[in-house]
């Protein structure tokens, strides 16, 4: 297979990297961070130039909107960005920390520190500031990783893994801790997935099609999410105003995301006096409106809203965009289901001022992050103090949520004896 040879040169190069780096101390790696976000500002320039090459080629390749949006580095997203390596650099280190302690009546002393994953290999797309964003979590919890960007950033992700190789050398550290696969063709990126003797996770971060790509081929373990099916549920003894400034907020703040709002469902009973306000609010904001026929027998007649009537998968949708899913339940336990068979397990939350309510949504919504009174815009693992995250995970083993540096993180077991034996 192509690039069988190279691929594996990667892995054994990380592996061995990843040995020193788990004992390598927190001084040390924080000098290499920092080094970094100093090389950010000093070599600007050819990064820029780098970059501006990688968008000649985006336009000439019809690239537009959005995407060409999330390829653009410009210095002030540079200058962010090293100010974010120096943010990771001042969080705690999460090697060595002891997890639990148990005294046995043998006298055997029994400790669980938490350890490095060991090699991680991010595959991603587009946006060249994951290059650094991944690797300084990856290289602050002690793992060493593989970074494998898409084909539009290849030149602008070349230039920053070069900094990163820099800062590593001059700090003392291995420089295979972070290695690029240096080329953009997709035949490297099968055998990467099945490296199994030497990466010990895979983290794909970008559009469903990739995910899946990756899961479906990899023999290394996955950690994911596959999209972001978000609902905000409005129950019968919701504030209406503070349904409104959060739905506003969980839909339109910014669309494209995964943790958007991409469903409103509604109580019954609160539907007839609320709905046509949230419905109102929404229109004002060029949110199209697809509709169940509950919320369309009871929106058809307010002027000015354009309706569309939404399809069973519509409630499944990650839309990405200005667009949302209503539909009118008929209570609580109907909300719980609806979320349940329709969402992809990321963010939900319910507005409502009552307790015993809101308990019984937070207990079963079967989802990673579940939000009382609350946008699930914040589920993102510098809103919730990690300081930053390598992506969100809706899987159930290992990590669930946002990923940060305790995340990348594994534990074993240390025993301290004197002479016991198994008898």
């Amino acid at each position: 297979m192509p690039y069988t040879a190279l691929v594996e040169t990667l892995g054994r190069q990380a592996r061995e990297a990843s040995l020193a780096l788990a004992t390598a101390g927190t001084a040390r790696k924080n000098a290499a961070l920092e080094r970094l976000a100093m090389l950010l500002g000093e070599r600007a320039s050819a990064v820029l130039a780098a970059n501006a090459r990688d968008l000649a080629a985006a336009k000439s390749a019809g690239i537009a909107g959005p995407m060409l949006e999330r390829l653009t580095l410009t210095p002030v997203r540079l200058a962010a960005l090293a100010e974010s390596v120096r943010q990771v650099a001042a969080l705690p280190d999460p090697v060595g920390e002891e997890l639990e302690r148990i005294q046995r009546p043998n006298g055997l002393d029994i400790r669980k520190i938490r350890v490095p994953l060991g090699v991680i290999a991010i595959i991603y797309e587009s946006r060249p500031n994951v290059t650094i964003d991944c690797a300084v979590l990856c290289l602050k919890s002690g793992n060493a990783c593989i970074l494998r960007g898409g084909k539009e950033a290849f030149e602008t992700n070349t230039a920053l893994a070069a900094l990163l190789t820099e800062a590593l050398g001059e700090s003392g550290l291995p420089v295979h801790a972070v290695q690029l696969v240096p080329t953009p063709d997709r035949a490297a990126l099968l055998p990467l997935l099945k490296l199994d003797q030497y990466i010990h996770c895979v983290i794909p971060r970008g559009g469903e099609a990739l995910i899946r790509f990756v899961a479906e081929n990899a023999t290394v373990p996955v950690i994911k999410h596959f999209k972001g099916v978000c609902t905000i549920y409005v129950d019968k003894d919701a504030d209406p105003a503070l349904a409104e400034k959060i739905l506003i907020n969980a839909k339109v703040q910014r669309p494209g995301v995964c943790n958007a709002a991409e469903n409103l469902f509604i109580h019954a009973a609160a539907a007839p006096a609320l709905l046509p306000r949230l419905a109102r609010a929404l229109a004002a904001h060029k949110v199209e409106l697809r509709v169940d026929a509950g919320a369309r027998a009871l929106l058809e007649k307010e002027p000015g809203l354009k309706l569309v009537t939404a399809s069973e998968s519509d409630f499944s949708e990650e839309y990405l965009d200005l667009i949302l899913a209503i539909k009118v339940v008929p209570d609580l336990d109907a909300a719980i289901a609806a979320i349940n068979h329709y969402g992809s397990g990321h963010s939900d939350a319910i507005i409502t001022h009552d307790e015993t309510a809101a308990q019984r949504f937070l207990a079963g919504v079967d989802s990673a992050t579940v939000y009382w009174n609350a946008s699930t815009r914040f589920t993102d693992g510098f809103e919730f103090g990690l300081g930053a995250e390598i992506g969100i995970s809706t899987d159930r083993l290992h990590a669930r949520g946002p990923m940060g540096l305790r995340e990348l993180c594994s534990y074993k077991y240390i025993i301290l004896g004197n002479g016991q034996v198994r008898e």
